[in-house]
């Protein structure tokens, strides 16, 4: 009989079944997040979310940059630009009646009527554009409403010394020049110089406002062209893991970008075009006329002046030569402004010779005579050729901003609604793909 055998160093362990290895391997929490992420439905719906977050946020971005374009434009037409022009208005209203009243003081005695009424219809003419530019005035102009204020409590006063002057004119009293004097040093060192200041600071904000879109909305645009990069990237994971080649819903949402796309390169380009027309043949031409004007008002008050304060130590002459001569530089490149310019010269050339002679009566007839020789008459040519040229500048830049504003008609909108169509598009087409996963 055997005895028991006893096996000594060995002791005996609990079979592990691999089903229960592998499962609690399969249990991490981090693989099976890993695994999670890494799955097709997951990567669609990440690629979902990317693309329609994306959508919207093009719609926005266009939408506030072509709104804000409209809004400057539209700010520009209703309010900077009918300032700017009532500015150059009120400075050449403020200049006729200056140099009327500066004429009818030349003839002596009782002024003829035709200089009187120039003097009245300027006088109200200037208060007319007063007006007209402070209710163009928007809440943040305080500088502008203020130059406006000194113009309007410095008129009084000027039209009050100018009806002293001629007062004592009507009589013969030697003093009324010495009102006229101050008369027109209240314009020319007052009214004239803040009117000037008033016509800059506008002129400045049209030509600001006009540089800021030269260009298109670039930024806009590239954040559609990012959208379309996406859409072909998805639709390539799309077709490598479903194995169908087309998804319309991705499809639709690909041509209504393309649509955005094409609108907003249409409507940039064109918008930008007219912008920049607008800058090269309406601001630059305006501002030179109007420089032009300014410069030939002054050198018409120089000329009137010297003969009405003869003796004066103030060099009206002198100041006469400055102005034209900036005026004939200005100019250059544009002869029939050089011609009438050079004939003008001619008649003042004419005034000098008189007055070194010591014929002060026909220094005076030259001055304000009708002939087609004398200096008034030269001048009113100048002045109707500046003013025809200013005219048309100004139809040249509000037409081409006009069009640049109507290039930009319901995009704004119309962004944010095709970014909308194309982010349901998007939805639509992960949809079904999904639904094969659950």
């Amino acid at each position: 009989m055997l005895d028991s055998v006893t096996v000594v160093g060995t002791t005996p362990s609990a079979a592990v079944p691999p089903t229960t290895a592998a499962s609690a391997a399969s249990s991490d929490p981090r693989r099976d997040l890993q695994r999670l992420v890494r799955s097709t439905p997951v990567r669609m719906i990440a690629f979902g979310v990317v693309l329609i977050v994306a959508f919207v946020a093009t719609g926005l971005v266009t939408s506030v940059a072509v709104s804000d374009r409209a809004r400057t434009l539209d700010t520009l037409l209703v309010r900077t630009e009918p300032l700017a022009n009532s500015a150059q208005n009120l400075y050449g209203a403020l200049s006729v009646a200056d140099a009327a009243a500066s004429t009818a003081f030349l003839a002596g005695g009782l002024e003829p009527q035709e200089t009187r009424d120039r003097y009245t219809r300027a006088i109200g003419d200037a208060g007319a554009e007063l007006i007209r530019a402070s209710n163009g005035l928007g809440d943040s102009d305080d500088d502008a409403r203020t130059v406006l204020m000194e113009i309007a409590a410095g008129l009084p006063v000027y039209t009050g010394l100018v009806e002293t002057a001629r007062t004592n004119n009507r009589v013969g009293n030697p003093v009324g020049a010495a009102y006229l004097g101050e008369a027109s040093n209240q314009m020319q060192t007052v009214l004239l110089p803040r009117a000037e200041r008033l016509y800059t600071e506008q002129s400045a904000r049209v030509a600001t406002d006009q540089e800021r879109f030269i260009r298109p909305p670039l930024f806009a645009i590239a954040l559609v062209v990012l959208c379309l990069v996406l859409l072909v990237l998805a639709q390539i994971f799309l077709a490598g893991r479903t194995n169908r080649t087309f998804n319309w819903g991705f499809l639709g949402a690909t041509a209504t970008m393309t649509v955005l796309l094409g609108w907003m390169l249409v409507g940039g380009i064109v918008s930008s075009t007219a912008t920049d027309r607008a800058l090269d043949r309406g601001v630059a031409p305006l501002q030179s006329l109007t420089s032009g004007f300014i410069l030939a008002q002054q050198a018409r008050a120089d000329e009137t002046l010297d003969l009405v304060r003869r003796g004066s130590s103030r060099g009206y002459d002198a100041e006469f030569t400055t102005n034209t001569d900036k005026l004939t530089t200005l100019f250059a490149d544009d002869p029939d402004i050089s011609a009438t310019l050079t004939a003008w010269k001619a008649s003042h050339a004419r005034i000098a010779d008189a007055l070194g002679t010591g014929d002060f009566a026909t220094a005076v007839l030259i001055t304000t005579g009708s002939g087609v020789q004398d200096s008034s008459t030269q001048f009113r040519a100048l002045d109707s050729k500046l003013v025809d040229g200013i005219e048309q500048a100004r139809i040249e830049l509000r037409g081409n901003v006009i069009r640049a504003k109507s290039a930009l008609a319901g995009m704004a909108s119309g962004a944010v609604a095709l970014t909308i169509v194309a982010a349901a598009a998007v939805a639509a087409g992960i949809a079904p793909r999904l639904r094969e996963y659950l």
